[in-house]
């Protein structure tokens, strides 16, 4: 993993964002920093943003106008292919809906960041083979061996979420975004999802920014965050945003799929 210094991980200053069409604007955030392994729970309204705002974040969705920084690289001055290597060699996604490839095995899930970040895929083979550290993810989140080759199409919704999480995980990315991750899993399922998420993100100094509406899980993170306490945007009278990639109503961008 890149060494950050004392510098933060993830900066965002005087970021703007509306959606083309749209009057207003549905993002509006002065300052937002992230260091390295900060575990942040972001809360908002259905409609407030937060999912966009995780976009933006990853750099599937550039700002109107201000900056995202990860690792000091702005997401607006990559073009298109250097903003999709940054994304898949430095940042884990778990979708709202998954995005996982049907007719893909489970492991071969878990793996597609490997096939497309060298990096990562040194890091997941750093204590044995990337095959290794996918199916070890994967028995972590209570997926077992009898599983590993089937087609993800045929696991449970609860299942694909936990594959969703491991394939975010694999390579050690230095943030790890989750949208939403523990909304088809029951209590005792979420606890142990959870337990896992921490500590695989503590284990390597990963940044974890977490968006739930389950409030009874603030009490495990570092930081808690209102939408509303940082965006100027996120008003009961602004109007609701449009979905971001991998919300319901919108299809994720396939370059985002593979994080």
């Amino acid at each position: 993993m890149e060494q950050v210094g004392d510098r933060d991980l993830l900066e965002i200053e005087a970021l703007r964002f509306g959606w083309p069409g749209s009057a207003s604007q549905c993002i509006a955030i002065d300052r937002l920093s992230i260091a390295p392994g900060d575990t942040l729970f972001l809360h908002g309204p259905s409609g407030s943003g937060k999912s966009t705002l995780l976009s933006l974040m990853a750099g599937v969705l550039a700002g109107d106008e201000g900056h995202v920084r990860l690792l000091g690289q702005d997401w607006k001055a990559l073009g298109d292919a250097a903003r999709d290597r940054h994304r898949v060699d430095h940042v884990g996604y778990i979708f709202q809906q998954f995005n996982l490839l049907p007719y893909l095995s489970v492991i071969d899930n878990v793996l597609l960041p490997c096939g497309f970040s060298k990096l990562r895929k040194l890091r997941a083979a750093s204590s044995g083979d990337a095959s290794s550290a996918a199916a070890s993810l994967l028995d972590r989140m209570g997926i077992g061996a009898a599983l590993l080759r089937q087609p993800a199409m045929r696991l449970s919704v609860g299942q694909q979420q936990r594959v969703a999480a491991a394939r975010a995980l694999i390579g050690r990315p230095e943030l790890v975004i989750a949208d939403e991750p523990t909304s088809a899993l029951d209590h005792e399922l979420r606890d142990a999802f959870l337990d896992v998420l921490l500590e695989a993100c503590g284990e390597h100094r990963s940044a974890l920014v977490f968006v739930s509406h389950d409030r009874q899980l603030a009490g495990r993170f570092q930081r808690q965050l209102s939408l509303a306490e940082i965006n100027v945007s996120a008003s009961p009278s602004a109007p609701p945003a449009p979905p971001a990639p991998g919300e319901p109503g919108e299809r994720a961008p396939h370059r985002a799929a593979a994080a």
